[in-house]
């Protein structure tokens, strides 16, 4: 049993760190694009299948985001970077509103006025069931007592719900 560390090999970079950054960057501007203009969002509720996507999309970007680096420098340089760039996004999209649409998902209208909205429900592929659950989870039995209903950029539902007489 050895006790050596190999101190060079923790803390010394394999490989540079301007490539761990340009890498990390493409990588996660791909997975950033990717996921906002491919990925559907559903109504606040990871699955199994979104579970498993999600594994495999960090498994398939390993190798492009590091080579094969294995010194802490390398992976502390890499996650700065991708949180750098998480930061920059949400910066961008709070100072610029109009470069929003593009950064964060606006909200899409599922219900108003009691009446479902069909095509958006289509649009995101969520089927009348599985917002029927939603709604039942904030105890709104029918579509009636629905003021307004949207699907927020974030999945989450929100609804708003319509007063009822005194």
């Amino acid at each position: 049993m050895s006790f050596s560390v190999d101190w060079q090999s923790v803390f010394v970079p394999g490989i540079g760190v301007a490539e761990v950054i340009i890498r990390g960057s493409i990588m996660y501007l791909c997975m950033f694009a990717i996921l906002r203009f491919v990925g559907r969002r559903q109504a606040g509720h990871f699955g199994p299948a979104d579970l498993l996507v999600i594994v495999m999309i960090a498994d398939a970007a390993q190798n492009g985001l590091g080579k094969d680096y294995s010194s802490v420098t390398e992976g502390v340089v890499l996650v700065l970077t991708i949180v750098g760039w998480e930061y920059l996004l949400d910066w961008l999209s709070f100072r610029f509103p109009s470069i929003r649409p593009l950064l964060k998902p606006t909200a899409l209208k599922l219900i108003q006025n009691g009446r479902l909205e069909k095509k958006n429900l289509r649009k995101e592929m969520l089927s009348e069931d599985e917002l029927k659950s939603q709604l039942r989870e904030l105890e709104i039995e029918s579509y009636d007592e629905v003021r307004l209903c949207t699907l927020e950029g974030d999945g989450r539902l929100s609804v708003l719900k319509k007063r009822s007489n005194p």
